[in-house]
């Protein structure tokens, strides 16, 4: 798998962990290392990222490398504590947890902490002003912030799956699947039109699931959601209730590669060859671990 040159073919990526510590970080490095040099980069994160060590568990974590001409967003704090010299583009009235969001361009390569938006509605704000100076915007999601990559973000998205979610690698190839079948349904389209449709345009929890399967009258009728971030519901209950209703977003997701991280903080090691070949079978997408590649 190239996941280089699938991202010469969109204009934004999130990358998305399944748990923290699944490799993330080591992902987006790998992407702005290998990316053409000719290639207008921006970057940001949701949350801090790119600190040297793990605020929570203490253990080192890879930091963010940029080459001149990446642009890249962060907080005024780490942007005063950067490790490059870089141009000044905007300073803007949006605040976050580290200050005003600051947004510059490379000039000499180094290293940078990337704490940016605070929220989607940012996020989305912040990528409408980069757009028109950059051919690929790239996004690092912290933990439990599925939302940016809705397609309403971001056009396409990586996942980062690994041993710090679960060192059992059955549970581990399940749990992404399910993920991975929830980021690939199908778009909604005016030939699958139909009057037996019934439209939820908040969250999908249990709740409203196991609501849904009680109603016989609705059965076999199709659900419609805005997009795969908006499915709260456990996998086995999911799984029953996709036998009973045909399920559309309205906008689909496109998922550009699994990246695995095959150890976690704890010293769980899985095998890295075994994991991507069980990965990519599962999904019917190519899994890589890119410290293994490279």
């Amino acid at each position: 798998m190239n996941l280089i040159e699938e991202l010469l073919r969109v204009n934004s990526c999130s990358v998305v962990g399944m748990e923290k510590n699944t490799g993330k970080t080591v992902t987006l490095d790998y992407l702005l290392s290998h990316l053409p040099m000719d290639k207008r980069v921006a970057v940001t994160s949701i949350g801090l990222d790119g600190e040297s060590k793990d605020q929570v568990l203490g253990t080192h974590k890879p930091e963010i490398h940029l080459r001149p001409g990446q642009l890249f967003a962060t907080s005024e704090k780490h942007y005063r504590q950067r490790h490059l010299t870089a141009e000044l583009l905007d300073v803007s009235d949006t605040q976050t947890a580290l200050g005003r969001l600051v947004t510059a361009r490379v000039l000499t390569p180094g290293k940078v902490l990337l704490s940016g938006p605070g929220s989607t509605a940012v996020m989305r704000q912040w990528m409408d002003t980069i757009l028109p100076l950059a051919d690929l915007v790239l996004i690092d999601g912290a933990l439990s912030r599925m939302s940016l990559a809705s397609p309403t973000v971001s056009e396409s998205l990586i996942l980062a799956t690994g041993a710090a979610y679960s060192a059992s690698m059955d549970r581990l190839v399940r749990d992404t699947a399910f993920k991975v079948a929830c980021i690939q349904l199908p778009e909604w389209t005016k030939e699958a039109a139909t009057d037996e449709l019934i439209r939820i345009p908040g969250a999908l929890t249990d709740a409203r699931v196991e609501q849904l399967l009680r109603d016989k009258t609705q059965a076999g009728k199709a659900v419609l959601i805005p997009d795969f971030t908006h499915i709260f519901a456990s996998e086995m209950l999911w799984r029953r209730f996709m036998r009973v209703h045909p399920i559309f977003v309205e906008k689909s997701s496109r998922l550009i590669g699994i990246t695995v991280n095959p150890t976690s903080p704890q010293g769980i090691q899985l095998d890295s060859r075994v994991l991507c070949e069980r990965l990519t079978e599962a999904t019917g997408v190519e899994a890589v671990d890119l410290l293994h590649e490279a």
